[in-house]
């Protein structure tokens, strides 16, 4: 077997495969290489940490001259390359998250796969790499899905998550574009993504530190924006935070995100979120939040928020309530918040009623336990 570059594929090792014939989903053809024998019985899903274990399989699309290779599921297992891969250099790399829910023995949710989709080419144009169609996409979850249905925590609060992602992958050391991308989807067993699970997290601002500006690429799920955040993250780690609140990166003063997450304010009986505007990720929870939130009859504003509004609001009793928004952790309540020595601190660092009551909500959608009036939910039938 050779791999993509048609290279023999020599060094990877798969044991315990058996070939399944190709076969057409929709008018993409597939092929799958299935592992005889599972990994499952394995694992522990009592104790499962956040991104740590894989499921069985994997799906593989290769790109060279802007023309895909027809998708291909096998088993989890490592890929080769060259140390002069283009993205080990030069940072063309993009990726989505996402998760599967288990509702029951026959039926499988996805939530909002179309908008993810959207979202990863949307990356992937900043980046100036190639596009994915929407079929080999879907439906490739769709087979991953089919074929590892037992990795799918049954347990409510955990879930699998699910890593699309894409990067070049030419052996070319040119700070150019690359002629050749590899994208790949890869599945995880997960529980919580904060340590402190569904209670209330502590925030820092920064001010030396800075997540994105506008005119860069905080608007595209790129991997360098994540790496870039270690530092500052490490920072407030090392300082009793969980995280830090990015404030903008010319006045210092806006709020746009916290850690990994969009944010959310409750002030009086208003919603408040920063705007996008190119250094905020478009983020598929806070999308569907903003819509919840519209139903249940609330006011909400998608606009600039300065740190110092917050803390007056917080003086004046009007914050009620801070939570972060996004796939890992869905809604992560906010206890404390520190800046310049001062510090806000909410609910008595409970957990507040509005963000409980949108956490139940969204995740009784994405469980198929509350109706989905929105057709976000994308079932996959396994039994």
């Amino acid at each position: 077997m050779a791999d993509f570059c048609g290279r023999p594929n020599s060094l990877r090792k798969r044991p315990y495969l058996r070939k399944i014939s190709n076969f057409k989903s929709g008018t993409m053809n597939f092929t799958i290489t299935k592992a005889e024998q599972s990994r499952i019985s394995e694992i522990n899903f009592e104790n499962l940490e956040f991104g740590r274990i894989f499921s069985d399989h994997m799906l593989e699309m290769a790109c060279r001259d802007g023309k895909w290779s027809k998708p291909e599921i096998k088993p989890y297992a490592p890929i080769t390359f060259e140390p002069s891969m283009q993205a080990l250099h030069y940072g063309q790399a993009i990726f989505e998250g996402m998760k599967a829910y288990y509702v029951d023995d026959n039926t499988i949710n996805l939530f909002r796969p179309k908008d993810h989709h959207k979202r990863l080419n949307n990356s992937a144009k900043r980046l100036c790499m190639p596009e994915i169609e929407e079929e080999p996409f879907v439906r490739g979850l769709e087979e991953l899905l089919k074929l590892d249905h037992k990795w799918v925590p049954r347990t409510h609060g955990h879930a699998l998550y699910i890593r699309p992602f894409m990067f070049a992958a030419e052996e070319y050391l040119a700070a150019k574009v690359s002629k050749e991308y590899r994208f790949m989807i890869i599945t995880s067993p997960v529980a919580a993504y904060y340590s402190e699970g569904f209670n209330p997290v502590k925030l820092t601002t920064s001010d030396k530190y800075v997540r994105a500006v506008k005119g860069g690429t905080g608007e595209a799920k790129a991997a360098g924006n994540y790496g870039g955040s270690f530092l500052p993250a490490q920072n407030a780690q090392k300082n009793g935070y969980t995280q830090v609140i990015w404030l903008d990166a010319i006045e210092h003063e806006y709020i746009e995100e916290v850690g990994t997450m969009n944010i959310f304010f409750l002030i009086g009986d208003t919603l408040v979120t920063p705007q996008l505007g190119g250094s905020v990720l478009p983020g598929i929870t806070r999308r569907s939040l903003i819509a919840i939130a519209k139903e249940w009859g609330l006011n909400v504003e998608e606009r600039r928020v300065s740190i110092s509004e917050l803390f007056e609001a917080h003086k004046s009793g009007m914050l009620k309530e801070v939570f972060g928004s996004g796939t890992a952790a869905v809604i992560s309540p906010v206890g404390l918040i520190h800046h310049k020595g001062e510090n806000i601190t909410l609910n008595q660092n409970e957990i507040g009623p509005f963000a409980k009551k949108m956490f139940d909500t969204i995740t009784g959608i994405q469980y198929g336990k509350i109706g989905d009036s929105h057709n976000w939910t994308h079932p996959v039938t396994v039994g």
